[in-house]
């Protein structure tokens, strides 16, 4: 097929397999490579802004075309080699060729870009809060495992865009404790030869090793998530516990239907206790398998710790909401400060955790936490209170929960995100002319170094209030 670099010489029927030297303009949300042709997006796996390829076109997706590189022409100042050396192919990371200063630039410039694209907010933001670790910062990981035809398991993060193994005997974003675990558990269940199939495809079996520690405590929790009992799994797991001090429990999750869901219904222990401690904001925080709880503790702390402060100004005549509350990371810290504390969750184990947390930290007068559809929690909840803190999962706010709220605005409201574009949706329809506040503070932070990935925290005040 031949080059070109200008000119609609060709019918898009015949466009895959076309070669064209193009030059990356930006990135996307998976960190390829954007360039223009011809009016129309290219993507261009591991190219950065600034950089020139040849390209093949390989596909058409939607209103974008999908390529790969045959030859990169030149390569930007800020390209670094990856420190982990599956960083090419793993799809557990997609930023690490990007220099970490550039990383955070991108992510700055991405906030404010998609804020006044979809939210139509152009507002000052503060600098990200940032991790200067840039490695070892993930304090839980869900490995895949599959037991390959030879017979040897293979277990680690699938290659981009597809559902294939990159096997990996360490991963450097993990917590630098739990990654020394990694290759001894693996030679382990290896030896075992027990069937493990991550997506049931081929077999039943072990599906996914998971590792959670509190960083602080130090503290570990081994997770095999399976399909079904194996036997053997019990004699394992007492080793574990007796080989390695900080191992306090090993758990099965099982999980046997086929769905992306990786964690199932039933958890059984197989050795020691079934949860780990966690000190987190100065409380101390009970953490089993399917606790969610975000992989990143110093960062978590810190963004909790700006809804602290900020909702200081709440007047104390009514309770802070905390609608989509989890075990009470928010709401515990808030009512360590004295604040009443009403906690919201659809999950019914995480509200059964949050009131143990609360009970064990001296908390329960000033907490309460009720499960159920948290929009219809919040129509009994708002009248009254002081402030709303919410933090939606990534598809962001219901528009039912955004009406409840509309229909009875608090006066401050704090809004965490891990999504900037469903937030910046949900702020035009909360923010003047539409709604009744007006955007005090953006404050973003950076959970997740080597990916794409930024959180962003958002104080709203009423000002009918």
């Amino acid at each position: 097929m031949p080059e070109t670099n200008g000119g609609d010489l060709y019918e898009p029927s015949s466009w895959p397999g076309l070669r064209l030297e193009l030059e990356a303009i930006d990135l996307d949300r998976d960190g390829n490579g954007l360039a223009r042709w011809q009016g129309r997006v290219v993507v261009v796996p591991g190219l950065l802004p600034g950089e020139r390829a040849s390209v093949q076109l390989q596909q058409r997706q939607k209103s974008r075309w999908l390529s790969r590189i045959s030859e990169r022409l030149n390569n930007s100042s800020e390209r670094r080699r990856p420190p982990c050396i599956l960083a090419d192919d793993c799809g557990g990371c997609t930023l690490q060729h990007l220099n970490e200063s550039a990383q955070r630039d991108w992510k700055q410039d991405q906030l404010h870009q998609t804020m006044l694209r979809i939210g139509g907010i152009d507002h000052p933001q503060a600098a990200a809060l940032t991790d200067q670790r840039g490695l070892g910062y993930r304090n839980r990981g869900l490995i895949p495992l599959r037991r390959g035809e030879e017979g040897r398991l293979r277990m680690g993060y699938f290659r981009r865009g597809t559902h294939r193994i990159v096997n990996l005997s360490r991963c450097p974003v993990l917590d630098p404790r739990l990654d020394a675990l990694v290759e001894p558990l693996k030679r382990d269940l290896d030896d075992s030869g027990l069937s493990a199939d991550h997506d049931l495809s081929q077999s039943q079996g072990l599906r996914h090793l998971g590792l959670r520690i509190g960083h602080h405590t130090g503290e570990v929790l081994i997770s095999l998530v399976s399909s079904h009992s194996l036997s053997g799994l019990k004699y394992l797991a007492q080793q574990w516990v007796e080989r390695w001090e900080p191992v306090k429990g090993v758990t099965l999750n099982l999980q046997p239907r086929r769905t992306n869901r990786i964690l199932g219904p039933t958890t059984n222990l197989l050795a020691g206790d079934p949860f780990i401690r966690e000190q987190f904001c100065g409380l101390e925080l009970q953490l089993s398998t399917t606790t969610f709880f975000q992989i990143n503790t110093p960062q978590a702390e810190a963004i909790v710790a700006c809804i602290v402060s900020w909702l200081s100004q709440a007047k104390q005549n009514g309770p802070i909401v905390d609608a989509y509350c989890g075990i009470g990371t928010i709401s515990l810290p808030l009512a360590a400060q004295g604040h009443q504390v009403v906690g919201l969750e659809i999950n019914p184990d995480s509200v059964e955790q949050a009131c143990s947390n609360a009970e064990a930290n001296g908390l329960a007068a000033l907490s309460q936490f009720q499960a159920g559809d948290v929009g219809s929690l919040l129509k009994e909840s708002l009248p009254g209170c002081s402030a709303l803190v919410v933090d939606p999962p990534r598809r962001g706010l219901e528009s039912g929960v955004i009406e409840v709220i509309l229909s009875d605005p608090p006066p401050l409201l704090a809004y965490l995100s891990c999504d900037m574009a469903t937030q910046a949706r949900d702020l035009k329809l909360l923010l003047q002319p539409e709604g009744p506040y007006l955007l005090d503070q953006l404050q973003p932070v950076d959970f997740f170094p080597q990916t794409t990935h930024l959180e962003n925290l958002s104080l709203l005040r009423n000002i009918s209030s």
